[in-house]
């Protein structure tokens, strides 16, 4: 179809591209409150999508520094109600967990998303050879087992 709004982005396009700008620009004091505003957008899809790449961008800045948890505790108040996010923000908690070197178990990695084992085998967030171990043995995809399994290779190699 050609006309005169044939290229006009849909609306919530361009809500979603304001409400990441928005989230990325937030000042830290402000920042609850604006998740909050975002997520009672009429579309909750685009707003849980939107709040989502803002608690991934979040989390890995904050991941391994004394702010998470105070942070972490901030969202999952606001995000309580969305199932998605706040199983989200979940599994930062336990990559943080593992990167720091706290208890875990093994049910927590093997029963894990696809995302998360996914993260923890192919970045260079989890160094725990017995969680890289676990999820080459274990993980839930052959790219995760496979991934977990280049990450031990390589620390097993001389520098």
């Amino acid at each position: 179809m050609i006309g005169p709004h044939f290229d006009e982005e849909p609306a919530e396009h361009r809500r979603f591209a304001r409400y990441l700008q928005a989230l990325e620009a937030v000042a830290e004091a402000d920042e609850a409150g604006l998740v909050a505003a975002v997520l009672r957008d009429q579309d909750t899809t685009m707003a849980d999508s939107a709040v989502g790449r803002h608690l991934d961008r979040r989390a890995d800045d904050l991941l391994t520094g004394p702010w998470f948890t105070a942070w972490a505790q901030t969202m999952t108040e606001v995000i309580a109600d969305r199932d998605f996010l706040t199983l989200r923000l979940r599994e930062w908690t336990l990559l943080r967990t593992i990167a720091l070197g706290n208890p875990w178990t093994a049910e927590e990695l093997t029963g894990a998303t696809d995302w998360f084992q996914r993260m923890a085998a192919t970045t260079q967030i989890v160094t725990s050879p017995k969680a890289l171990r676990l999820l080459a043995e274990r993980g839930r995809t052959r790219r995760v087992r496979n991934a977990a399994s280049r990450q031990l290779r390589r620390r097993d190699q001389p520098n």
